[in-house]
Protein backbone atom coordinates (compact mmCIF):
# COMPACT_ATOMS: atom_id res chain seq x y z
CA UNK A 1 0.00 0.00 0.00
CA UNK A 2 1.36 3.17 -1.32
CA UNK A 3 1.71 5.76 1.80
CA UNK A 4 1.72 9.79 1.18
CA UNK A 5 3.77 10.27 4.23
CA UNK A 6 6.78 8.21 5.34
CA UNK A 7 6.05 8.40 9.16
CA UNK A 8 9.39 7.33 10.60
CA UNK A 9 10.56 10.04 7.90
CA UNK A 10 9.03 12.46 9.55
CA UNK A 11 10.44 11.54 13.30
CA UNK A 12 13.62 11.03 11.74
CA UNK A 13 13.60 14.43 10.25
CA UNK A 14 12.89 16.63 13.65
CA UNK A 15 15.78 14.51 14.74
CA UNK A 16 18.07 15.68 12.26
CA UNK A 17 17.47 19.38 13.12
CA UNK A 18 16.69 19.11 17.01
CA UNK A 19 19.74 16.46 17.84
CA UNK A 20 20.59 17.23 21.06
CA UNK A 21 22.83 20.10 21.78
CA UNK A 22 26.34 19.94 23.31
CA UNK A 23 26.64 19.78 26.89
CA UNK A 24 29.94 22.36 28.78
CA UNK A 25 32.11 19.63 30.38
CA UNK A 26 33.96 22.47 32.43
CA UNK A 27 32.75 25.91 32.16
CA UNK A 28 32.45 28.33 34.80
CA UNK A 29 29.46 30.18 35.45
CA UNK A 30 31.22 33.63 34.21
CA UNK A 31 32.82 32.23 31.52
CA UNK A 32 29.78 30.15 30.43
CA UNK A 33 27.33 33.30 30.50
CA UNK A 34 30.24 35.19 28.68
CA UNK A 35 29.76 33.18 26.03
CA UNK A 36 26.19 33.07 25.70
CA UNK A 37 25.06 33.95 22.34
CA UNK A 38 25.10 34.15 18.52
CA UNK A 39 28.41 33.81 16.78
CA UNK A 40 28.91 34.93 13.03
CA UNK A 41 31.73 32.08 12.64
CA UNK A 42 33.84 31.38 9.30
CA UNK A 43 36.19 28.88 8.30
CA UNK A 44 39.05 29.45 6.19
CA UNK A 45 38.90 27.26 3.49
CA UNK A 46 40.88 27.01 0.14
CA UNK A 47 38.26 29.12 -1.67
CA UNK A 48 37.98 31.93 0.46
CA UNK A 49 35.45 32.52 3.91
CA UNK A 50 33.42 29.31 4.52
CA UNK A 51 30.60 31.04 6.98
CA UNK A 52 28.01 29.67 9.78
CA UNK A 53 26.10 30.88 12.35
CA UNK A 54 27.23 29.78 15.51
CA UNK A 55 24.33 29.31 18.72
CA UNK A 56 25.88 29.07 22.20
CA UNK A 57 23.09 28.79 24.73
CA UNK A 58 22.72 27.94 28.57
CA UNK A 59 20.34 25.44 29.62
CA UNK A 60 20.45 25.00 33.44
CA UNK A 61 23.66 26.24 33.68
CA UNK A 62 24.91 24.25 31.19
CA UNK A 63 26.33 25.37 27.39
CA UNK A 64 24.67 24.02 24.46
CA UNK A 65 26.21 24.49 21.10
CA UNK A 66 25.04 24.23 17.79
CA UNK A 67 26.04 25.28 13.58
CA UNK A 68 23.18 26.46 11.89
CA UNK A 69 23.14 25.72 7.80
CA UNK A 70 19.43 26.95 6.86
CA UNK A 71 17.02 24.98 8.33
CA UNK A 72 19.79 22.80 10.17
CA UNK A 73 21.14 23.04 13.79
CA UNK A 74 24.05 20.67 14.18
CA UNK A 75 24.89 19.78 17.80
CA UNK A 76 28.56 20.21 19.02
CA UNK A 77 28.88 16.66 21.45
CA UNK A 78 30.75 19.28 24.40
CA UNK A 79 31.71 22.12 25.23
CA UNK A 80 34.42 22.63 27.55
CA UNK A 81 36.07 26.44 28.78
CA UNK A 82 39.15 26.61 30.35
CA UNK A 83 40.24 30.21 30.45
CA UNK A 84 40.40 31.81 27.56
CA UNK A 85 40.15 28.77 25.34
CA UNK A 86 37.08 26.94 24.03
CA UNK A 87 36.80 23.79 22.62
CA UNK A 88 33.93 22.79 20.78
CA UNK A 89 33.64 19.17 20.05
CA UNK A 90 32.01 16.61 17.22
CA UNK A 91 32.83 13.82 18.66
CA UNK A 92 30.74 11.55 16.49
CA UNK A 93 32.35 12.96 13.67
CA UNK A 94 36.25 12.89 15.64
CA UNK A 95 36.63 16.65 15.26
CA UNK A 96 36.55 19.47 17.28
CA UNK A 97 36.83 23.67 17.30
CA UNK A 98 39.57 24.77 19.18
CA UNK A 99 40.22 28.63 19.79
CA UNK A 100 41.07 31.54 21.72
CA UNK A 101 38.90 33.96 23.08
CA UNK A 102 39.47 37.72 23.10
CA UNK A 103 36.51 39.74 24.10
CA UNK A 104 33.26 39.26 20.92
CA UNK A 105 35.99 37.29 19.05
CA UNK A 106 37.33 33.62 18.85
CA UNK A 107 40.20 32.40 16.67
CA UNK A 108 41.73 29.27 16.17
CA UNK A 109 41.22 26.32 14.23
CA UNK A 110 38.83 23.56 13.09
CA UNK A 111 40.44 19.27 13.06
CA UNK A 112 39.06 16.59 12.16
CA UNK A 113 40.17 13.12 11.24
CA UNK A 114 40.69 12.15 7.83
CA UNK A 115 41.60 8.68 6.43
CA UNK A 116 45.00 10.57 5.04
CA UNK A 117 45.77 12.00 8.71
CA UNK A 118 44.12 15.19 9.94
CA UNK A 119 42.25 17.87 7.99
CA UNK A 120 42.64 21.60 9.34
CA UNK A 121 40.94 24.79 8.45
CA UNK A 122 41.49 28.46 10.80
CA UNK A 123 38.68 29.39 12.81
CA UNK A 124 37.55 32.54 13.44
CA UNK A 125 33.90 33.98 14.80
CA UNK A 126 32.34 37.19 16.37
CA UNK A 127 29.50 37.67 18.39
CA UNK A 128 26.87 39.60 16.91
CA UNK A 129 25.10 42.34 18.66
CA UNK A 130 21.76 42.42 20.15
CA UNK A 131 19.30 42.98 17.34
CA UNK A 132 21.90 42.17 14.47
CA UNK A 133 21.08 40.05 11.66
CA UNK A 134 22.49 36.75 11.47
CA UNK A 135 23.76 36.71 7.44
CA UNK A 136 25.62 34.24 5.44
CA UNK A 137 28.31 35.87 3.94
CA UNK A 138 27.58 39.50 3.51
CA UNK A 139 25.76 42.18 5.95
CA UNK A 140 22.04 43.69 5.32
CA UNK A 141 23.50 46.65 4.25
CA UNK A 142 25.49 45.21 1.54
CA UNK A 143 22.50 42.84 0.61
CA UNK A 144 20.44 45.90 0.40
CA UNK A 145 22.45 47.51 -2.59
CA UNK A 146 22.88 44.03 -4.27
CA UNK A 147 22.29 43.73 -7.84
CA UNK A 148 18.48 41.76 -7.48
CA UNK A 149 18.57 40.55 -11.16
CA UNK A 150 18.53 36.81 -11.80
CA UNK A 151 17.70 33.48 -10.07
CA UNK A 152 18.83 30.17 -9.06
CA UNK A 153 15.45 29.01 -7.79
CA UNK A 154 14.22 25.34 -8.86
CA UNK A 155 16.09 22.23 -9.93
CA UNK A 156 19.07 22.19 -11.84
CA UNK A 157 21.17 19.73 -14.10
CA UNK A 158 24.97 19.94 -12.80
CA UNK A 159 27.87 18.12 -13.48
CA UNK A 160 31.30 18.15 -11.24
CA UNK A 161 34.68 17.51 -12.18
CA UNK A 162 37.66 16.86 -10.58
CA UNK A 163 40.72 14.87 -11.23
CA UNK A 164 39.20 11.69 -11.20
CA UNK A 165 36.54 12.47 -13.76
CA UNK A 166 32.86 14.20 -14.39
CA UNK A 167 29.85 13.63 -11.65
CA UNK A 168 26.34 14.21 -12.14
CA UNK A 169 24.14 15.67 -9.73
CA UNK A 170 20.77 17.74 -9.29
CA UNK A 171 20.93 21.06 -7.45
CA UNK A 172 17.66 22.26 -5.88
CA UNK A 173 17.39 25.72 -4.97
CA UNK A 174 14.94 28.04 -3.01
CA UNK A 175 15.88 31.70 -3.59
CA UNK A 176 14.31 34.85 -1.17
CA UNK A 177 15.50 37.85 -2.27
CA UNK A 178 19.00 37.10 -2.39
CA UNK A 179 19.35 34.62 0.00
CA UNK A 180 19.26 30.45 -1.80
CA UNK A 181 18.78 27.63 0.66
CA UNK A 182 18.67 24.17 -0.86
CA UNK A 183 21.35 21.23 -1.76
CA UNK A 184 22.92 19.11 -4.42
CA UNK A 185 21.41 15.36 -4.84
CA UNK A 186 24.39 12.97 -6.59
CA UNK A 187 24.53 9.40 -7.37
CA UNK A 188 25.78 8.48 -3.84
CA UNK A 189 24.09 10.75 -1.25
CA UNK A 190 23.58 14.68 -0.58
CA UNK A 191 25.08 17.47 0.54
CA UNK A 192 22.99 18.35 3.22
CA UNK A 193 21.51 22.06 4.63
CA UNK A 194 23.13 24.74 1.91
CA UNK A 195 22.91 28.10 2.39
CA UNK A 196 24.11 31.50 0.82
CA UNK A 197 23.40 34.37 -1.07
CA UNK A 198 23.14 35.26 -4.80
CA UNK A 199 24.35 38.79 -5.23
CA UNK A 200 25.42 40.61 -8.50
CA UNK A 201 24.67 37.47 -9.96
CA UNK A 202 27.19 35.30 -8.28
CA UNK A 203 26.05 32.63 -6.22
CA UNK A 204 28.26 31.23 -2.70
CA UNK A 205 26.88 28.28 -0.63
CA UNK A 206 28.26 26.40 2.19
CA UNK A 207 27.37 24.43 4.75
CA UNK A 208 29.53 22.84 8.15
CA UNK A 209 28.08 20.28 10.54
CA UNK A 210 31.27 18.99 11.68
CA UNK A 211 31.75 16.07 9.92
CA UNK A 212 32.34 17.82 6.65
CA UNK A 213 32.94 22.05 5.42
CA UNK A 214 31.79 22.90 2.11
CA UNK A 215 31.81 25.78 -0.03
CA UNK A 216 29.72 26.38 -3.69
CA UNK A 217 31.31 29.38 -5.52
CA UNK A 218 29.44 29.81 -9.15
CA UNK A 219 28.40 32.84 -11.53
CA UNK A 220 24.80 33.10 -12.99
CA UNK A 221 25.75 33.75 -16.90
CA UNK A 222 22.95 35.62 -19.38
CA UNK A 223 22.33 32.93 -20.81
CA UNK A 224 21.06 31.40 -17.46
CA UNK A 225 23.77 28.67 -16.78
CA UNK A 226 26.08 28.57 -13.55
CA UNK A 227 29.85 27.67 -13.64
CA UNK A 228 31.83 27.63 -10.82
CA UNK A 229 33.95 25.75 -7.58
CA UNK A 230 33.69 23.38 -5.33
CA UNK A 231 35.52 23.36 -1.91
CA UNK A 232 35.47 20.50 1.05
CA UNK A 233 37.76 20.68 3.90
CA UNK A 234 41.07 21.68 3.05
CA UNK A 235 42.52 19.35 0.54
CA UNK A 236 39.35 19.12 -2.19
CA UNK A 237 38.45 20.93 -5.04
CA UNK A 238 36.37 20.74 -8.43
CA UNK A 239 35.09 22.88 -11.09
CA UNK A 240 30.60 22.63 -11.42
CA UNK A 241 28.76 23.40 -14.21
CA UNK A 242 24.59 23.82 -14.42
CA UNK A 243 21.66 23.99 -16.41
CA UNK A 244 17.84 24.61 -15.42
CA UNK A 245 16.47 21.11 -15.48
CA UNK A 246 13.85 20.87 -17.84
CA UNK A 247 10.34 19.15 -16.49
CA UNK A 248 10.22 15.77 -15.33
CA UNK A 249 13.97 15.56 -16.50
CA UNK A 250 15.75 12.34 -14.99
CA UNK A 251 19.08 13.89 -14.31
CA UNK A 252 20.40 10.80 -12.01
CA UNK A 253 20.72 7.31 -12.37
CA UNK A 254 18.38 5.14 -10.83
CA UNK A 255 20.42 4.50 -7.37
CA UNK A 256 18.59 0.66 -7.20
CA UNK A 257 20.15 -0.58 -10.33
CA UNK A 258 24.13 0.97 -9.95
CA UNK A 259 25.00 -1.86 -7.80
CA UNK A 260 24.47 -5.90 -8.42
CA UNK A 261 25.43 -9.73 -7.14
CA UNK A 262 28.65 -11.62 -8.69
CA UNK A 263 26.89 -14.48 -7.42
CA UNK A 264 24.08 -16.27 -9.58
CA UNK A 265 22.26 -17.63 -6.23
CA UNK A 266 21.29 -13.98 -5.35
CA UNK A 267 22.98 -14.19 -1.62
CA UNK A 268 24.75 -11.88 0.15
CA UNK A 269 27.43 -13.30 2.79
CA UNK A 270 29.35 -11.34 5.70
CA UNK A 271 31.60 -12.28 8.75
CA UNK A 272 32.66 -9.75 10.36
CA UNK A 273 33.52 -9.01 14.46
CA UNK A 274 31.42 -6.74 16.36
CA UNK A 275 32.13 -3.93 18.67
CA UNK A 276 33.37 -6.29 21.36
CA UNK A 277 35.35 -8.48 18.89
CA UNK A 278 32.79 -11.28 18.60
CA UNK A 279 32.53 -12.88 15.02
CA UNK A 280 29.03 -12.11 13.63
CA UNK A 281 28.19 -14.24 10.32
CA UNK A 282 25.26 -13.66 7.46
CA UNK A 283 24.81 -17.68 8.27
CA UNK A 284 24.00 -17.19 12.59
CA UNK A 285 20.85 -18.61 13.79
CA UNK A 286 19.50 -15.14 14.49
CA UNK A 287 19.30 -14.12 10.64
CA UNK A 288 17.89 -17.21 9.80
CA UNK A 289 14.21 -17.00 8.14
CA UNK A 290 14.25 -13.21 8.98
CA UNK A 291 14.14 -10.13 6.55
CA UNK A 292 17.27 -8.81 6.77
CA UNK A 293 18.50 -5.09 6.26
CA UNK A 294 22.18 -4.91 5.61
CA UNK A 295 23.30 -0.79 6.40
CA UNK A 296 26.95 -0.60 4.73
CA UNK A 297 28.16 2.60 6.30
CA UNK A 298 30.49 4.79 8.45
CA UNK A 299 30.18 6.44 11.55
CA UNK A 300 31.95 9.64 9.47
CA UNK A 301 29.57 9.86 7.20
CA UNK A 302 26.89 12.54 7.79
CA UNK A 303 24.26 11.02 5.02
CA UNK A 304 24.93 7.89 7.07
CA UNK A 305 23.84 9.47 10.45
CA UNK A 306 21.17 10.97 8.56
CA UNK A 307 19.68 7.68 7.66
CA UNK A 308 20.59 5.88 11.43
CA UNK A 309 17.50 7.39 12.65
CA UNK A 310 14.99 6.11 10.50
CA UNK A 311 16.93 2.67 10.95
CA UNK A 312 16.92 2.69 14.70
CA UNK A 313 13.18 3.11 14.30
CA UNK A 314 12.45 0.83 11.89
CA UNK A 315 14.11 -1.87 13.84
CA UNK A 316 12.01 -0.88 16.98
CA UNK A 317 9.04 -1.38 15.06
CA UNK A 318 9.53 -4.51 12.93
CA UNK A 319 11.81 -6.61 14.52
CA UNK A 320 8.88 -8.44 16.75
CA UNK A 321 7.50 -9.46 13.20
CA UNK A 322 10.69 -10.57 11.75
CA UNK A 323 13.00 -8.02 10.68
CA UNK A 324 17.21 -8.11 11.73
CA UNK A 325 19.11 -5.37 10.97
CA UNK A 326 22.79 -5.74 10.94
CA UNK A 327 25.28 -2.66 10.35
CA UNK A 328 28.52 -3.08 8.70
CA UNK A 329 31.24 -0.16 9.15
CA UNK A 330 33.78 1.10 7.05
CA UNK A 331 35.94 3.35 9.14
CA UNK A 332 38.74 6.03 8.81
CA UNK A 333 42.27 4.53 10.62
CA UNK A 334 42.05 0.81 10.75
CA UNK A 335 42.95 0.73 14.57
CA UNK A 336 39.95 -1.76 16.00
CA UNK A 337 39.91 0.37 19.53
CA UNK A 338 39.73 3.55 17.79
CA UNK A 339 37.46 2.77 15.30
CA UNK A 340 34.82 0.89 17.59
CA UNK A 341 34.81 4.19 19.76
CA UNK A 342 33.85 5.64 16.99
CA UNK A 343 31.39 3.85 16.30
CA UNK A 344 29.85 3.28 19.66
CA UNK A 345 29.45 6.88 19.90
CA UNK A 346 27.68 6.57 16.61
CA UNK A 347 25.00 3.84 17.94
CA UNK A 348 24.65 5.93 21.20
CA UNK A 349 24.23 8.98 19.66
CA UNK A 350 21.13 7.51 17.53
CA UNK A 351 19.80 4.76 20.21
CA UNK A 352 20.66 2.11 17.90
CA UNK A 353 19.66 -1.59 19.22
CA UNK A 354 21.06 -4.18 16.07
CA UNK A 355 24.22 -5.32 16.20
CA UNK A 356 27.16 -3.08 14.41
CA UNK A 357 30.28 -4.79 13.02
CA UNK A 358 34.02 -3.43 12.07
CA UNK A 359 34.25 -4.62 8.39
CA UNK A 360 37.57 -2.62 7.75
CA UNK A 361 38.33 0.75 5.64
CA UNK A 362 36.44 3.65 4.37
CA UNK A 363 38.40 3.29 0.37
CA UNK A 364 35.56 2.26 -1.29
CA UNK A 365 38.01 -0.07 -3.58
CA UNK A 366 39.18 -1.63 -0.73
CA UNK A 367 36.06 -2.40 1.20
CA UNK A 368 34.54 -3.90 -1.95
CA UNK A 369 37.02 -6.45 -1.74
CA UNK A 370 35.58 -7.71 1.75
CA UNK A 371 31.98 -7.92 -0.11
CA UNK A 372 32.88 -10.18 -2.27
CA UNK A 373 28.98 -10.87 -3.12
CA UNK A 374 28.79 -7.53 -4.38
CA UNK A 375 29.25 -5.67 -8.27
CA UNK A 376 31.29 -2.86 -6.39
CA UNK A 377 30.86 -0.87 -3.23
CA UNK A 378 30.00 2.83 -4.99
CA UNK A 379 28.39 5.19 -1.72
CA UNK A 380 28.15 4.86 1.80
CA UNK A 381 25.55 4.24 3.22
CA UNK A 382 24.65 0.88 0.76
CA UNK A 383 21.58 -0.90 1.76
CA UNK A 384 21.09 -4.65 0.95
CA UNK A 385 17.23 -6.08 1.42
CA UNK A 386 17.00 -9.83 1.77
CA UNK A 387 13.94 -11.86 2.31
CA UNK A 388 13.33 -14.41 4.59
CA UNK A 389 14.67 -17.40 2.16
CA UNK A 390 18.25 -15.52 2.06
CA UNK A 391 17.72 -14.26 -1.12
CA UNK A 392 18.78 -10.45 -1.89
CA UNK A 393 15.65 -8.35 -3.39
CA UNK A 394 16.99 -5.13 -3.77
CA UNK A 395 20.64 -2.90 -3.35
CA UNK A 396 20.72 0.58 -2.99
CA UNK A 397 22.84 3.28 -3.32
CA UNK A 398 23.19 6.17 -1.27
CA UNK A 399 20.61 8.28 0.31
CA UNK A 400 18.98 11.42 -0.12
CA UNK A 401 18.78 12.85 3.32
CA UNK A 402 16.41 15.51 5.40
CA UNK A 403 18.31 18.44 3.22
CA UNK A 404 16.60 17.34 0.18
CA UNK A 405 13.07 17.54 1.23
CA UNK A 406 10.78 15.91 -1.07
CA UNK A 407 13.25 13.31 -2.52
CA UNK A 408 13.86 12.05 1.42
CA UNK A 409 10.11 11.27 2.12
CA UNK A 410 9.79 9.29 -0.83
CA UNK A 411 13.16 7.49 -0.56
CA UNK A 412 12.14 6.66 2.73
CA UNK A 413 8.24 5.66 2.07
CA UNK A 414 10.11 3.30 -0.87
CA UNK A 415 12.16 1.73 1.68
CA UNK A 416 9.25 1.17 4.31
CA UNK A 417 7.10 -0.38 1.27
CA UNK A 418 9.58 -2.63 0.55
CA UNK A 419 10.30 -3.79 4.36
CA UNK A 420 6.35 -4.53 4.59
CA UNK A 421 6.28 -6.54 1.47
CA UNK A 422 8.93 -8.47 2.65
CA UNK A 423 7.59 -8.85 5.85
CA UNK A 424 4.23 -10.23 4.66
CA UNK A 425 6.05 -13.03 3.13
CA UNK A 426 5.93 -16.30 4.62
CA UNK A 427 9.38 -18.41 4.01
CA UNK A 428 9.31 -21.50 1.35
CA UNK A 429 7.27 -24.36 2.65
CA UNK A 430 5.68 -22.37 5.63
CA UNK A 431 2.26 -21.54 5.51
CA UNK A 432 1.31 -17.45 5.57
Amino acid sequence: MKRNVAPFAAAALLAVLADGCARSEFAPESAAADLVGSWRAVLRSPGGELPFELRIRDNGGELQAVAVNGAEEAPFSSVRVEDHRVLLAFSFYDSEIVAERDGDHLSGHWRKVVPEGTSTLPFSARRLRPGEASTRFFTPARLAKADSSGSVDGSWAVEFTDEDGTEVARGEFAQNGARVTGTFLTPTGDYRFLEGVLVDRFLRLSAFDGGHAFLFHAELHEDGTLSGDFWSRDTYHATWTARPAEDHETVLPDAWSLVGLTNRDGHFGFEFPDLDGRLVSSNDDRFKNKVVLVNIFGSWCPNCNDKAPLLAGWHREYRDRGLEIVGLAYEFTGDPERDARQVRRYSERHAIEFPLLLAGLSDKREAGRTLADLSALIAYPTSVFIDREGVVRRIHTGFAGPGTGEHFLRLTAEFEELLEELLVEAPAGVAS
